[in-house]
Parts: C-alpha cells; sequence; structure tokens
C-alpha cells in the first residue's frame, strides 16, 4: 500500500478522497491554485503545493506542473478524482512515464473508451447491446443526412469526444439536420477540438441507467450494481438513486454481464462506470442499450457506497496498489435504497445561474447512518466563478426507497445556506413531485413537470412575516444585553429593550420587503411576549434565539423551530422545509436602485465589480452613479440613494462580490 499520495483536484471530491486515505493512514497531498489558497481540500491534507493561477487551463489541467508537484513531495501515486484531468490519457502516460502510479485505468483503456463512435465499434465486437445508429467515420454532412433519414426520426447527434451534456443535438425532422448538425459540430470543436459526430436514434422518454464496475490487475471484474441517473437538466444529473427503480434481479444481472463485458473489452482496471440508455419499454422488456464508459470514479459513486456498505475509494487505493480486489461477484449484496442530490449555488427561477459569493451561513443536515453530506466548503468559504458551483453532495439511506424519499426531504429541510443563491427549494419540489416520488422516471421529468416543479411565487405567508419580527425583537434584545454588559451599571433599566411604558402599551411598526412587495408587522409589546399583527391577523409570539439563528418559536401557543439568519440588510428566514429572503427596511432610509438599509449599498445579484465611478470622500447627489456591477452578462449601474458622501467602496475594480455584499459605504447628508 502507498504511504503517501497527491491528488490531482479540488473541493468535494478532494476532501472524499483525502477522507478515505486518512482512515487508511496514508498521507496526502493537495494542489492548489491561487483562488484556493484557503480552500477546504488544502486545509485538510498533510501537504499542499500551489500549481498556478485560478484559471484550470493554468493550474488544474497543467500534466507537468502535477507530476512535478508529486515528484517534489514523494507521492508514490495519483488520484485524479473526477472531471479536470481523469480521462486524460495523457496524464495517465505521463505518470507511468515518471515511475508514479496513475489510480485508474491504464491508457490503453481511457483511449479505448475516450471516442464515443470507437467505443462503440469496441461495444458491438464484444456483444454489448447498441443503441440504432451510425457510428463510422464518414463525416460526410450528406452522408449522415442520409444515415439519420434511414435510422428514422427523432435521432440525436453526439459529439464523439463529448461529455458533461455538450455537442448533443436533437433532430426532430430531415429538414433540420444539416443545420443542427453544423451547430453540434461548431460546439464540439470548440469545447472538445475534436469535431467527429455518431448519430444514434433518439429513445424517447428514455432512462438513464448506469453499472458501477470494478477490476484489477489480476483479470477479475465484478459489477457493484446499478444507478438510475434519469433526472437530468441539459443532460446534468440532478438527482441519483441505487437501486433503480423497478430493476428486477433477471434485468441487473444481464445489465451487470454486459458492464463486465465491456469493462473485460478494454482490460479495464480501478472504478469505471458503464452507462446504459433504456427505453420506454424497460420495465416491461428489459430493453437497454450503451451509451458509454466513464474511466473514473463517479460523482455519484456513494449512493452504491450507501447501499454497498463499501468504500470505493479504498478499492481505488487497493487495487492500485496492485491487491486483488476485495470481494467476489457472489459477496456482494444490495441493503435499503438510497439517494443523491447535488447542492449548487446556482438559482433555479433564473434558468440555474450560477451564484458566486461567500458563504455567509452554512448548516448541513446533522450526518447519521441515514444522512451524509460530502463537501469541500465550510462556512466562510467562497464559491468561486472559477469553477463548479456545487456546494455539497447529499446522500440519504433507508430501508427501502418511500423512506429514503422522506429521509431526503428532511435533510434538504434542515439544510441552511445562506450568501449565495442555491438550488435546494427546487430539490425539495423534485423530490416531493409525484412523478419522481412515484417512479415514473425519465430524462425529460424536469421539462415534463416544469408547472409543478417552478410554481408562481405566491408571497410571503404571515406566519413567515411574524417569525422574521420575532427574531429581530429578540436580536435587538440580546444586542442591548451585550452592551449594557459593557456599562458601568449593567442592571440600570435604560438599557431594556422590553418595551415599558408608563400607562400604556409601546407599539412599532417593523418593515420587510419581498422583492417589490413592502410589508408591515405591527408590534405590541407585551409582558414576556410581542402582539405581531399583519395584515389584521394577530398573534401572540414569544421564542428564544441562540447565536446561530436557531429559533424557538411560539405563536399563539404553537411551537415550532426556525432559522432566521441577518445578512447585509437582509433576513433570511428558514421555517417548515422552506426558505424566504425579505429585506430589513429602515423607515428613515431612502433606497435607491441597489440600496439597502444600514448605510450601505447592496449588490442585487451576484457580479463583477467593472469600474468604479465616484470617488471616495465625494459628495453626490441622489441618483449619482457610484460604480458599475456587471452581472449576467450586463451592466448595471448602483446609484446613491440620496444626496449625501462615498465614505469607502468595499470592493475593488474586477472583484466579484456575491448576492447583497454591501459595495459602498455612504453617509446621506443631513
Amino acid at each position: 500500500m502507498f504511504d503517501k499520495i497527491l491528488i490531482a483536484n479540488r473541493g468535494e471530491i478532494a476532501c472524499r478522497v483525502i477522507k478515505t486515505a486518512r482512515r487508511m493512514g496514508i498521507k496526502t497531498v493537495a494542489v492548489y491554485s491561487e483562488a484556493d489558497a484557503n480552500a477546504r481540500h488544502v486545509r485538510l491534507a498533510d501537504e499542499a503545493v500551489l500549481i498556478g493561477p485560478a484559471a484550470a487551463r493554468e493550474s488544474y489541467l497543467v500534466i507537468d506542473k502535477i507530476i512535478a508537484a508529486a515528484k517534489a513531495t514523494g507521492a508514490q501515486a495519483i488520484h485524479p478524482g473526477y472531471g479536470f484531468l481523469s480521462e486524460n490519457e495523457d496524464f495517465c502516460h505521463a505518470c507511468e512515464r515518471e515511475g508514479i502510479v496513475f489510480i485508474g485505468p491504464p491508457v490503453s483503456a481511457i483511449r479505448a473508451m475516450g471516442s464515443k463512435s470507437e467505443a462503440k465499434k469496441l461495444m458491438e465486437a464484444a456483444g454489448v447491446p447498441l443503441t440504432p445508429g451510425y457510428h463510422g467515420d464518414d463525416q460526410n454532412p450528406a452522408y449522415l443526412h442520409q444515415q439519420a433519414d434511414a435510422i428514422g426520426y427523432p435521432v440525436l447527434i453526439k459529439a464523439a469526444a463529448g461529455g458533461g451534456g455538450k455537442g448533443m443535438r436533437l433532430v426532430e425532422k430531415s429538414e433540420d439536420f444539416i443545420d443542427l448538425l453544423a451547430s453540434c459540430k461548431r460546439e464540439a470543436i470548440s469545447s472538445f477540438g475534436d469535431d467527429h459526430v455518431l448519430v444514434e436514434k433518439y429513445i424517447t422518454k428514455p432512462r438513464h441507467i448506469e453499472i458501477q464496475v470494478f477490476g484489477d490487475t489480476h483479470g477479475n471484474v465484478v459489477y457493484l450494481f446499478e444507478r438510475d441517473c434519469s433526472v437530468q437538466r441539459r443532460h446534468q444529473k440532478v438527482l441519483e438513486e441505487a437501486p433503480a427503480p423497478g430493476m428486477t434481479p433477471e434485468r441487473r444481472a444481464a445489465m451487470g454481464k454486459a458492464a463486465v463485458d465491456a469493462a473485460k473489452a478494454v482490460g479495464y482496471v480501478g472504478a469505471g462506470t458503464v452507462e446504459f440508455i433504456a427505453s420506454e419499454s424497460f420495465t416491461q422488456d428489459g430493453s437497454f442499450y450503451f451509451m458509454e464508459m466513464n474511466t473514473r470514479l463517479q460523482v455519484e459513486h456513494p449512493v452504491t457506497e450507501m447501499i454497498t456498505g463499501l468504500d470505493l475509494v479504498e478499492w481505488q487505493l487497493r487495487v492500485a496498489s496492485g491487491e486483488k480486489l476485495p470481494l467476489e461477484q457472489e459477496q456482494l449484496q444490495i441493503r435499503g435504497h438510497a439517494l443523491e442530490a447535488r447542492i449548487y449555488a446556482e438559482d433555479p427561477a433564473k434558468g440555474f445561474l450560477p451564484s458566486t459569493g461567500k458563504l455567509v451561513h452554512l448548516a448541513p443536515p446533522a450526518e447519521s447512518l441515514h444522512v451524509r453530506v460530502d463537501t469541500g466548503v465550510e462556512e466562510g468559504d467562497e464559491i468561486s466563478p472559477h469553477y463548479d458551483p456545487m456546494i455539497a453532495k447529499l446522500i440519504v439511506w433507508d430501508i427501502n426507497r418511500d423512506r429514503a424519499l422522506a429521509r431526503m426531504l428532511q435533510a434538504l429541510a434542515d439544510y441552511r445556506v445562506v450568501g449565495v443563491a442555491n438550488n435546494i427549494e427546487f430539490l425539495s419540489r423534485l423530490t416531493a413531485c409525484p412523478a419522481f416520488s412515484g417512479a415514473d422516471l425519465d430524462t425529460g421529468l424536469i421539462e415534463r413537470e416544469k408547472t409543478y416543479l417552478f410554481p408562481a411565487d405566491e408571497g410571503v405567508p404571515a406566519e413567515v412575516l411574524q417569525i422574521a419580527a420575532l427574531a429581530e425583537l429578540l436580536r435587538e434584545t440580546a444586542l442591548a444585553d451585550k452592551r449594557a454588559q459593557r456599562t458601568v451599571d449593567a442592571r440600570s433599566p435604560w438599557h431594556a429593550r422590553d418595551g415599558w411604558r408608563m400607562n400604556a402599551t409601546a407599539r412599532r411598526t417593523l418593515l420587510f420587503r419581498a422583492g417589490e412587495a413592502e410589508h408591515a408587522v405591527d408590534v405590541a409589546y407585551l409582558p414576556g411576549a410581542y402582539r405581531l399583527t399583519v395584515d389584521g391577523r394577530s398573534v401572540e409570539a414569544r421564542g428564544e434565539m441562540n447565536e446561530r439563528g436557531l429559533l424557538r418559536v411560539e405563536l399563539d401557543g404553537t411551537r415550532m423551530d426556525a432559522t432566521v439568519i441577518a445578512a447585509a440588510g437582509r433576513r433570511h428566514v428558514f421555517a417548515k422545509g422552506r426558505a424566504w429572503q425579505l429585506a430589513a427596511v429602515d423607515p428613515l432610509h431612502h433606497g435607491g436602485e441597489g440600496g439597502g438599509a444600514e448605510g450601505g449599498l447592496l449588490a442585487p445579484m451576484p457580479g463583477k465589480v467593472i469600474a468604479l465611478v465616484a470617488a471616495e470622500g465625494a459628495k453626490v447627489e441622489k441618483g449619482a452613479p457610484l460604480l458599475i456591477l456587471e452581472a449576467m452578462k450586463m451592466e448595471h449601474t448602483i446609484t446613491a440613494p440620496s444626496a449625501g458622501t462615498v465614505k469607502a467602496f468595499r470592493f475593488g475594480v474586477g472583484d466579484q462580490v456575491g448576492d447583497g455584499a454591501e459595495l459602498v459605504e455612504f453617509e446621506a447628508a443631513t
């Protein structure tokens, strides 16, 4: 076994590999770009080596730098993770040339499966079922068009060197073929440097089912059952599960055999995934077709680990060091059901636009036998614009699918993220969607269930506004108590925030804004409680809140738990499995575009500062441009909310800012 390995990756997968290596007593070396100098994987590793600027093409994709880091630190092997160089045959070959073990398959297997068209030829020879289509070398557009007509529409044009959903076009009628072929080839050459394509019959309502395979250097190959990855958006997986719903032992055995045959055909070693497309009639006739083989560990490998009780990274390390597979096929068993949801910094309401910024508050659900969180970030870390905006993978397990679904819904409800837009609520709706919960699965599920998954905004419930108001009042009291402790007479009644009035009940109004709508909460102070009124509906409210924003609420005698986080003039309310973002409105503050409370101007969305228009110390009139923010490929001018003075800019030109970040310290004129 190795004494030290280098991990040629970052984020969640680097942290995942470090966890297993540490358990096995293997030292780890992290590599990092300048943007990742303070990243979690760097903090966790025993050693870390800087390999270049933020751009992946200048750091994580530079083979020579990674090889040099391995040699300088004495690492005996390199784990490539997934993405970046994990399926790069030149990288694998460079490792072999330098006497460093590549924790993955041999160069020949990567090369064989690197081209979709060549892989199809190999699979055909090995007797693995293929989707009807053309996988040849003749790339003449007229000939490809002729082949598509013969196959019958709809057809799918796919880049032979493609992956990650790129280089694919669905053609539904003959007259569209040539234009879509040209578009596909342009994207293929841009993304992969190769415009070779193949044409296949498009399977309507397809299911995406993949088989986890493992081979060793002694000629042994096993399959560790299947995962259903049908729920996708733009050909990218969103929810994965194991085992596949509706899978019979007979079909599992048939798919497992086909996957093992595929692996043996290329002399496969290590962890790999053979991906199949299954037709709509799969549950009746068991028909399935080879799609591709991923010659690496998959993002969704944890669901396989949860149902088998195995550590696939440990298997990778053992196989790479020359050991035999730990178990034979007959010893492998499935227990229970597992689901994985990918938690991303993205905004589903804006077409899943990536979000960047600081994770101001991050509280994942507690891990247990049933809940696992694989992540590469912690509270206070940044979601960078340079890399994939994954926050974490949330994995749940239980004895059957229905109970696993319930676990997932609860775990998502317990997840708290503040600082970036995220897809947690979308994942909750997706998990609860009748089509998904009823296992009516295919790759078009998200599109056909759009009405359910993207409901119209129904506004902020009165109960949520009352929770936000209660949190505000409790926070004021806690701050007053802290200030009192720093004074000579901490017990002075002048420090109290209990609303005491002689012969009267103290009243005030708290204002919150959600979007363009402003909401008022009328507050009446009662002994040990508050009367909170929203739109004429009143409740008696009391509660306790800790410094993490965890709130024990009682509204008219009904108790519940909620979380309210104050950040950059906003109040993030988490209650009853949902999240709301409210702006705290100061009635004495006159806001303008990008305005916020407490004397600051806030970013209306994540973006990059491209110009500082005003000067620090300048006196400006209301509406004067202060800075320009570039977001969503558009320029947004942040203006002065009133006449006043620009005290300071919080960011410089070129800086990335998160949604709600304070941009300017501004002092209104008196």
